[in-house]
């Protein structure tokens, strides 16, 4: 293989880009409760997206293979569980990059998270506007087609993907279910295009229940939750004094939130995603699960053939075996 490609959004794009300039934001870790900066840089052709810890030195590619924890957020990290070689809390930072068709970047945290910021992925694809992208002129991007059904199922939970209907990005439904709450049963569905996530998942934010609240900050997470950085709900009542961004916000933050953690396949995915109460480790299984057999899926340029396609290179895991 030649170029890496170490996370990329399931999206056609063309052309790989990266950060015209960097940029930076200040703010809280939802769970560590700890002030952090975070910096997104420029890459070079190639590069995919990585991140750095400042504080410790360690830098960790975007990629489904490289998550150690999946419990309330997404965690790239190494085995072991040394806290200091882990960035935690990264699926929104994907998801903004890879929704602004982002191929190539340097995301540099001084801290063991990324800021929350206001729970949705919004303030990140403000920063990725306002430093700009850029086209990499004879760098075309490549596709992971997916060609065979692939599902995974915890109980009642399920995730799938499956060979796209039509040429083209991916198709994405979610439906979530919690009973006797404000949430209740939410279902959508869309075809995940740039202009698609920033008009409809973008500003979707987190959510927690109230009841979950204590027994969180007692095992030491969400210490830096608040009102201001995620929906709460309390039975039928929702505790924001602003309510709601959309009816459904709920499950378009759940659909945002898996567009990060797919984020992580090591190329755009061209095919059909479904989930039923999906979360972020369903999410990483699944991506475990398409890349355990080569004949689940192929690569295939994101543009037309007459333009040709640059070649990537995924974990070892699951690179196809050679001919």
């Amino acid at each position: 293989m030649g170029s890496q490609m170490d996370g990329y959004f399931p999206l056609d794009s063309g052309r790989r880009r990266t950060l015209r300039s960097a940029i930076g934001c200040v703010g809280i870790g939802v769970h560590s409760g700890r002030r952090v900066s975070l910096v997104l840089r420029p890459a070079p052709v190639g590069a995919g997206v990585r991140f750095r810890r400042t504080d410790t030195g360690f830098e960790v590619p975007a990629l489904f293979d490289r998550v150690v924890d999946t419990r309330l957020c997404t965690a790239l990290g190494e085995p072991g569980g040394d806290p200091a070689r882990s960035i935690a809390t990264v699926e929104h930072v994907m998801a903004a990059l890879a929704g602004c068709g982002v191929d190539d970047a340097l995301v540099e945290i001084d801290g063991p998270e990324a800021p929350i910021l206001d729970g949705s992925a919004a303030p990140f694809v403000f920063l990725i506007d306002c430093a700009g992208t850029v086209a990499r002129a004879g760098a075309p991007a490549q596709a992971i087609e997916v060609l065979r059904p692939v599902r995974v199922e915890d109980g009642a939970a399920w995730a799938e993907l499956a060979p796209a209907v039509s040429r083209g990005g991916l198709e994405a439904s979610l439906t979530i279910d919690f009973p006797s709450t404000a949430i209740g049963r939410q279902s959508f569905a869309m075809r995940i295009t740039p202009e698609g996530f920033r008009e409809e998942l973008s500003e979707a934010r987190t959510f927690t229940l109230a009841e979950e609240v204590a027994a969180l900050r007692a095992a030491g997470l969400a210490r830096g939750g608040s009102l201001a950085n995620a929906v709460v709900v309390d039975g039928p009542l929702v505790l924001n004094p602003g309510g709601l961004r959309r009816p459904d916000e709920f499950v378009r933050h759940k659909l945002l939130d898996a567009v990060g953690d797919l984020a992580l396949a090591g190329a755009p995915l061209r095919g059909r995603f479904a989930g039923h109460r999906s979360g972020h480790r369903l999410n990483n299984r699944l991506l475990h699960a398409l890349f355990a057999e080569a004949a689940n899926w192929r690569f295939a340029p994101a543009v037309p053939a007459a333009e040709g396609a640059a070649s990537v290179r995924l974990p070892a895991a699951a690179a196809p075996a050679a001919a």
